[in-house]
């Protein structure tokens, strides 16, 4: 057999993975500059806005654990491209429906294919870096999702011009579908099938030793990002509108965005980087600190300051992430990973689905800046929460 099928090259297993999280979080992202567009042809509530939001994460999340499971016997590749296919092809359609409630089916439909991505790509990644530079490699293919996210607004900006938001997502869903077609023929250079090291002595040890810790410890890292997904996603769902409050047009919006996004990329990679040698907490600490004090004061800053404000608050907001992903193979033995990562970002799906509605709801009730200040409070919880995984890290 050759040996690439055997030991596939950990930076082609980087690179394929950075791409699809590239596209997926393109495809993913591309709702939130859109959404006042939305909000204005169809007359939505803010609550409609976070359920459209919420309905779209949500859903990704519903195949993660059963894509984890499967590729522990089947590898990522086809999983992680046809995952990709499936939410391209859901933009096609939620660009044809007429009004909300067929918008809110499709897309409900075309989330779906997003359970391949988050869990199989970091298990993927994890395993080729299992010996060395693992925070670094995990933080790296969390960072190109970023990159996705940065061109959102971009080619929303664009597109919308040429032709409104269906026009928006038609093209993106077509485009994106196509190259994960292509992709296909980069299969024959490398596999990315099972794990490198399939149940070797040191992993039944790891396995068989202080596995009540491992699970503990595993518990708290997913309470404490179920709050990270919460203040991410939230964020993203409603800053738009915060910046429209504060006087800024549609390219001023954009702009902003695109700062947000970019600093969230930063954050991803240098916590990343940081991690291999800082340590958790500390990193949690600085970065959750920061989205805490940046939130609430988006509300009260000068506008001139809003654009620089959102590149340090896109640090903040997204740094936390890097640290948490590459903290669950701290706890999990590689032939494990895809299932846990799974079952990680699966109830992390549970602060990404429920809180843009439960703030959209807030907004409704009693104003958008207080639901903004709310949800800084919540922030600063993850602060003492993660204090709580000490004693699982020195074990580790």
């Amino acid at each position: 057999m050759n040996s690439r099928t055997n030991t596939p090259s950990p930076q082609k297993v980087l690179i394929f993975g950075s791409a699809m999280h590239v596209w997926s979080d393109l495809f993913f992202a591309l709702l939130v500059p859109l959404l006042p567009h939305i909000k204005e042809e169809l007359n939505l509530s803010y609550t409609s806005i976070g359920l459209l939001r919420s309905v779209y994460n949500g859903s990704s999340a519903i195949l993660q654990i059963p894509a984890g499971l499967v590729a522990e016997s089947t590898g990522e590749f086809w999983m992680l491209l046809g995952g990709n296919i499936w939410v391209g092809s859901g933009l096609i359609v939620m660009a044809v429906v007429p009004g909300f409630l067929p918008l809110i089916g499709a897309t409900a439909l075309g989330g779906l294919g997003g359970g391949t991505q988050h869990p199989l790509a970091s298990s993927m990644v994890s395993r080729a870096y299992n010996s060395a530079g693992r925070s670094a490699a995990v933080g790296t293919v969390n960072f190109s999702g970023d990159i996705g996210k940065m061109m959102a607004p971009i080619v929303a900006g664009l597109l919308v011009m040429l032709g409104g938001w269906r026009a928006t997502m038609w093209i993106v869903g077509a485009v994106g579908s196509a190259f994960m077609c292509m992709s296909v023929f980069t299969r024959r250079h490398f596999d990315m099938g099972k794990p490198l090291v399939e149940h070797s002595p040191e992993e039944r040890d790891s396995e068989n030793s202080s596995e009540t810790s491992t699970i503990v410890g595993f518990i708290v890292l997913s309470g404490i990002g179920i709050l990270d997904s919460a203040t991410r996603s939230s964020t993203l769902v409603f800053f738009p509108f915060i910046f429209v409050e504060r006087g800024m047009g549609e390219s001023g919006v954009g702009i902003a965005l695109f700062l947000l996004f970019a600093g969230g990329a930063a954050g991803k990679y240098i916590c990343g980087w940081l991690d291999d040698r800082t340590g958790t907490l500390p990193l949690i600490w600085a970065t959750k600190g920061m989205t805490t004090t940046l939130i609430v004061s988006a509300i009260f800053v000068p506008s001139l300051i809003l654009w620089p404000l959102a590149i340090i608050l896109g640090v903040g907001l997204n740094g936390t992430s890097s640290v948490l992903y590459a903290t669950v193979a701290k706890f999990i033995p590689p032939n494990k990973r895809a299932r846990y990562y799974g079952l990680f970002y699966t109830t992390n799906e549970i602060g990404t689905v429920g809180a843009p509605l439960g703030y959209g709801l807030i907004a409704d009730m009693i104003g958008l800046n207080r639901s903004v200040i709310i949800m800084g409070v919540v922030t600063a919880t993850i602060l003492p929460a993660s204090l709580a995984l000490r004693r699982y890290l020195t074990a580790n």
